[in-house]
């Protein structure tokens, strides 16, 4: 490695030297005492396994619909310690991992689909209104940003093939000068400016909050209680836990990355490690070199992608590039902690930002996303409607998993509704084949996906037969 290199690697990983390999939201002061675990038997109406996200939204949506519901949920350690307490805080109204998903899996529902995705997001912020929710919620929107020549081309085409569908209203195309008037970085060659679709907000503090409303309309929460089983009881089902067991008429499934207790359902899903840094606050002159005057979250159009953001607090959130599945679909402590990815990242970061050079990170940790072959979360139904369940958000479920909340509960009810009529709904993606085939699948998608992006964009043969498909590996 030449002097300067050398010199340059210093500089980076010198930024890395405080920081400490725990979730920047779950150290929070404000963080809630854990509810006691369940002990003995416990009956319900309705029974939710998880306590991320998902199981939060489906126990607080189900006694919001019905007040005199009898609703218990189950949570394995601590309500929002996995991805609902580690991701980059960008609430989507997407509910197809992003638009260019969407229209290529569901063309004739995509304008249905983009509507009940604001719709849904739209609720998010009133349900945080509602419940006095304080995680930070601001509706800023987000940027695509292209930091090659090609990426701007494809960004360009991409909003005038949106313009023909009538799917660009509120997209706005923005030239190299205008996207660095947003926010000043060398590497941006263009953007597109979502305005309204999202929302940037403190995960861990959404999920708190969630489980302190939840609380307060009557759900019983028991934390540091995982889910052991699941069975057919009389009229309904049993799931047993360490010390006790609670009985349901009906069961929601929400432990998305997590073994789920339907056998059937785990071949849809495997997961993918994603890391993130996130830096000391930044001074007002910092600030003002990079002029970041509209709060937006950002992400850059590679396949090896980076998201971006600001904290309350003016840190840089700044994550992703790396997605990293293990063999097996193993899911341990161990990969939370990934020292040679944080160093790519800070790397990334100062070519990205070389004016905020001399900035240190202070936190730096991963967490497992459920991702499936279409990206995006499928449903479905299990012992003769008594069960339902929801997985494989793909890493956009902040804002996705109210929907799915939603869409499982309609299901329990048995009455068809607007959102189970839709395809997304009632078709499942493929399933990820067995060992050792689903590593080499992904090991073989993950090198595609990186020479693409070192070659202008251009997808070899493997990734144009996974296209043609429908399937992928993504985070």
């Amino acid at each position: 490695m030449a002097p300067s290199a050398m010199s340059r690697q210093a500089d980076w990983t010198k930024s890395l030297s405080e920081a400490q390999p725990v979730p920047y939201w779950l150290e929070d002061p404000g963080k809630p005492h854990p509810e006691p675990a369940l002990t003995g038997a416990d009956t319900c109406d309705l029974l939710v396994v998880g306590g991320g996200y998902s199981g939060l939204w489906t126990a607080l949506n189900a006694k919001e619909r019905d007040p005199g519901r009898e609703v218990v949920l189950l949570e394995g350690h601590e309500v929002g310690w996995a991805a609902s307490g580690r991701n980059g805080g960008f609430c989507a109204a997407s509910l197809t991992h992003g638009l260019p998903n969407g229209l290529a899996r569901w063309p004739e529902e995509i304008h249905r689909l983009q509507e009940l995705g604001m719709r849904n997001l739209d609720e998010i912020e009133a349900a945080v209104a509602r419940h006095g929710i304080d995680c930070e919620f601001e509706r800023t929107g987000e940027i695509d940003v292209a930091t090659e020549t090609y990426q701007a081309w494809e960004l360009r085409d991409w909003h005038r093939r949106l313009e023909q569908q009538g799917l660009a209203d509120g997209i706005e195309l923005l030239d190299a000068d205008a996207v660095r008037e947003q926010v000043a970085s060398p590497t941006f060659e263009a953007g597109l400016y979502d305005r309204r679709g999202v929302a940037m907000l403190h995960p861990a503090k959404l999920a708190w909050g969630l489980k302190q409303a939840c609380l307060a309309l009557g759900v019983r929460v028991y934390e540091h209680t995982p889910a052991l089983d699941l069975k057919a009881y009389g009229a309904g089902m049993a799931v047993r836990t360490p010390y006790g067991a609670v009985r349901a008429r009906q069961v929601v499934l929400a432990t998305n990355i997590f073994p789920n207790l339907l056998r059937r359902v785990r071949a849809y899903t495997v997961p993918v490690y994603d890391y993130a840094l996130m830096t000391e606050p930044l001074t007002a002159e910092q600030l003002g070199a990079i002029g970041w005057k509209n709060r937006q979250g950002l992400g850059d159009s590679a396949n090896q992608f980076h998201y971006f953001r600001l904290s309350a607090d003016n840190r840089i959130l700044w994550g992703g590039y790396d997605a990293v599945h293990h063999y097996g679909g193993r899911v341990r402590r161990e990969y939370d902690d990934r020292p040679e990815t944080y160093a790519k990242l800070a790397e990334h970061f100062f070519t990205c930002f070389p004016q905020l050079e001399g900035v240190r990170f202070t936190h730096a940790w991963g967490g497992a996303i459920d991702t499936c072959s279409r990206f995006s979360a499928f449903f479905g139904t299990a012992h003769q409607g008594k069960v339902a369940y929801a997985a494989g958000y793909t890493g956009l479920g902040v804002g996705a998993t109210r929907f799915g909340a939603d869409v499982m509960l309609d299901l329990l009810s048995g009455e068809e509704t607007e959102r189970t009529r839709l395809e997304m709904v009632r078709r499942k993606p493929l399933p990820f084949p067995p060992e050792p085939f689903a590593w080499t699948g992904i090991a073989l998608t993950k090198w595609s996906l990186a020479r693409a992006d070192a070659h202008g964009g251009r997808r070899n043969l493997w990734l144009r037969a996974m296209d043609r498909l429908g399937l992928g590996f993504d985070s």
